[in-house]
């Protein structure tokens, strides 16, 4: 017996939900369940990068700054 398949896909016009998968035998009887997806939650762009790995450089925006000032100034000696 197949383990549980599950599908993520989009709802065609005409409500319509296709479903394909290779092990899926013509003529076995399955039960299908349909419920919405949740939502995907807005993040912003620093809660993204807040959850990458590794350190941070900077922790303020004047760090930042200042660190590109002090790399222009050095293309300029």
């Amino acid at each position: 017996m197949q383990k549980a398949l599950h599908v993520r896909t989009t709802v065609l016009p005409g409500g319509k939900v296709e479903i394909v998968d290779q092990e899926l035998m013509e003529g076995e009887n399955v039960d299908v369940v349909i419920s919405p997806a949740p939502a995907p939650s807005a993040r912003s762009a620093w809660q993204i990068i807040s959850e990458g790995s590794g350190q941070r450089l900077f922790k303020t925006a004047k760090e930042v700054d200042d660190y590109l000032a002090e790399e222009r100034a050095s293309w300029e000696r």
